[in-house]
């Protein structure tokens, strides 16, 4: 049946309305069918539920982590369609039994272990996942509860209403902090930061950030241009999306220092920064 709208008699408030002059869309809104407007209401709600979401997570003796990272993807994206993808390094410590525990809870469609036989760097454990990642988006985040996965919805939002090709997590913007670290090793990450940005103007607040959302044909566009390994395949991924023109937009996050486990972060990984950073000034 045909939507009638109401018929209502002239009052001072109604009067009020038309004496605003409202366009002509505004006043579409004051008669459209209720039904309709819950349509709009839902339109991000609608497109979310078409896309699915792969999340690479890489580990490295994980085990204490890996269940909590799952449980809390699981808490928190329960109206979005997405797979975790589990691209494990051989780790010793029993992390893939762990996982396949887990896939026996939460099924092996929705948890996909895709191990490799021994340590080969983050930057290639990102191209494995993404050989199986059959979502039209892609997250990259760690296992250490360093990236809660609270904020993946605002990630998603974020890309919902922005249409960008990236969203990227900032520690360096209100609404952003880092929690755990001492001040030497604020001091450090945040001066590794600034000279990035000093030398290399990416465009973004947080360099040096590694939790982020991509569409899956931009990801795969940028990671055929990139040839560092290890941490700084993260700095390079972002000054190269930014040196193609992809749209890349920030959420405040708070990075927190691993629950459990010790950081892999060492003298060896600062000197590949400086490294890096010398070789993107020289090539982008």
């Amino acid at each position: 049946m045909q939507y009638q709208p109401h018929k209502y008699k002239e009052t001072k408030t109604n009067r009020s309305i038309a004496e605003l002059n409202l366009p002509e869309t505004a006043v579409e809104i004051v008669h459209r069918p209720p039904q309709t407007i819950r349509m709009n209401e839902h339109h991000h709600q609608n497109q979310n539920q078409k896309n699915k979401y792969s999340i690479i997570v890489p580990t490295y003796n994980e085990r204490l982590n890996i269940s909590l990272i799952l449980y809390l993807i699981f808490k928190h994206l329960q109206d979005v369609d997405f797979e975790v993808i589990v691209v494990d390094d051989g780790s010793p410590d029993g992390t893939q039994d762990v996982v396949k525990q887990l896939q026996k809870v939460y099924g092996e469609d929705r948890i996909l272990l895709r191990a490799r036989p021994r340590k080969m760097g983050l930057g290639t454990a990102y191209v494995h996942g993404m050989k199986h990642a059959s979502g039209n988006f892609v997250v990259i985040m760690d296992a250490d509860l360093s990236h809660h996965p609270k904020y993946l919805p605002g990630f998603i939002r974020k890309q919902l209403e922005t249409g960008a090709d990236i969203v990227t997590g900032t520690r360096y913007v209100k609404g952003g902090g880092v929690h755990g670290w001492n001040l030497m090793r604020k001091l450090t990450s945040r001066g590794a930061n600034v000279l990035a940005q000093t030398l290399l103007w990416p465009g973004v607040s947080d360099l040096t950030g590694s939790f982020r959302l991509y569409r899956k044909p931009a990801l795969e566009d940028i990671i055929s241009c990139c040839v560092s390994k290890g941490y700084v395949f993260q700095m390079e991924m972002i000054v190269r999306a930014s040196r193609k023109g992809y749209q890349i937009e920030e959420v405040p996050i708070t990075f927190v220092d691993r629950v459990y486990g010790s950081s892999k972060l060492g003298g060896s990984e600062i000197v590949e920064y400086l490294k890096g950073l010398v070789y993107l000034l020289m090539t982008t």
